[in-house]
């Protein structure tokens, strides 16, 4: 039997028209009036035999100070594709964020000036993207069937860099560096508003973005070749990088990021976590809850009595777990519907609270317990009331066609 998704944004195959560019490759250059001639004749070549469709070559100048802009006019004067765009600002990413909200062509990409990445692979980058399958496409030097040639140092720098974003922004997609990306334009006008960075953070934060908006990344396996020359100042982009995380992973929680609104817009429907990934989350989430619970509960015993311990810590931590529940395990972020989740979370809460109240009501009916005896029992009910949990919130508050409802409503 063949499982169909509905997917209500659905992008079809793009239709060349003849009369505008269907592909629009940013070069962004500071400084490279060495490197910049070189790289756009190459470039022009490549397309001119290889890409079947219309396409400008866009030279975005970011700042120089040096030759760079002469050999831009030069070359857009030499080749009717070339376009020249001088910026007063430097900033990778002000650059493609400028070129891009401008152009009129199907699908925007870029590539770096030295040209590390072979271009043989810049039509398995556009195609899915032309076919309407993907919605953007990296090139990626860490996927399987990739070969790289460079040194230890930069390995470690560019491996460590995209475990750090699936340790704090739980990213999937496996090279967020890479200088050689592409995104439909219809999907570039929604997302490029809510891109901040102007540097080389840019990438990164794109890519993020969309995929939290649910839109199809689309990896390809590039050779590349570390260029020795690079000007990278590693030292300062690493400690832009983690700020960038830093302020993403605040907006995400937030909900300043409106995730929710712009997946409603652009995003494909996403299969939901693997019940697995569910348990494992919810498991880490229930050690701590238990944890804090047993701590209030015995703080408060002496004060409150057994009843009043367990209702007040109880209450305390489910609150939290709710809270924990709804962002770690089942996905559900931003402001909307929370209280309605808490809410509905208060309903599992009593629940759980029947279940450990019970259980001590009937301990101490039947016998006079030690304090150990009534921690144990009270441990053996709270895993009961954390499965009967579990279940509730994944079947009811946070489940996937509700939380859908509710967005379409």
């Amino acid at each position: 039997m063949t499982l169909t998704v509905p997917n209500p944004t659905e992008r079809g195959a793009i239709e060349p028209d003849g009369e505008t560019p269907v592909l629009d490759v940013v070069v962004p250059v500071f400084n490279e009036e060495r490197d910049l001639a070189p790289c756009v004749r190459g470039l022009h070549e490549h397309l001119s035999t290889g890409f079947p469709y219309r396409f400008r070559i866009t030279i975005a100048n970011n700042a120089s100070t040096d030759g760079t802009e002469a050999v831009a006019r030069a070359l857009s004067e030499e080749f009717p594709e070339v376009t020249a765009v001088h910026l007063a600002q430097k900033g990778r990413g002000k650059a493609l964020h400028h070129v891009w909200s401008a152009s009129d062509a199907a699908i925007l990409a870029y590539l770096d000036v030295d040209l590390s990445t072979d271009l043989r692979a810049l039509s398995p980058l556009v195609a899915p993207l032309l076919s309407g399958h993907s919605d953007l496409a990296i090139g990626s030097r860490l996927a399987r069937g990739a070969r790289v040639v460079r040194g230890p140092k930069r390995e470690l720098i560019s491996r460590g860099y995209n475990l750090l974003l699936r340790g704090a922004l739980a990213t999937r997609f496996s090279d967020a560096q890479c200088g050689f990306k592409a995104i439909r334009a219809d999907v570039a006008a929604k997302l490029l508003p809510h891109v901040a960075d102007t540097g080389w953070f840019f990438d990164t934060e794109l890519l993020v973005l969309a995929e939290r908006t649910g839109l199809r990344i689309h990896e390809v396996p590039v050779d590349w070749v570390d260029d020795p020359d690079s000007r990278v100042d590693i030292v300062a982009t690493a400690i832009a990088d983690v700020k960038g995380i830093a302020r993403l992973a605040r907006g995400f929680a937030t909900g300043r990021i409106p995730v929710a609104q712009l997946r409603e817009q652009l995003g494909r429907d996403a299969p939901p976590s693997s019940l697995l990934r569910q348990l494992v989350r919810f498991a880490a989430v229930g050690v701590l809850s238990t944890v804090t619970y047993l701590v209030l509960y015995s703080s408060l015993r002496t004060g409150l009595g057994a009843q009043g311990a367990n209702f007040v810590a109880l209450g305390v931590t489910a609150v939290g777990n709710t809270a924990a529940n709804r962002r770690y395990t089942f996905g559900v972020r931003g402001r909307a519907g929370a209280a309605r989740h808490q809410f509905e979370g208060l309903i599992v809460f009593c629940l759980g609270l029947g279940l450990t109240s019970g259980s001590l009501a009937v301990l101490h009916g039947l016998t006079a317990p030690g304090r150990g005896l009534e921690l144990a029992v009270l441990v053996v009910a709270n895993l009961a009331a954390t499965v009967l949990r579990f279940l509730l919130l994944r079947g009811w508050v946070f489940h996937p066609r509700r939380l859908t409802e509710k967005s379409a409503s």
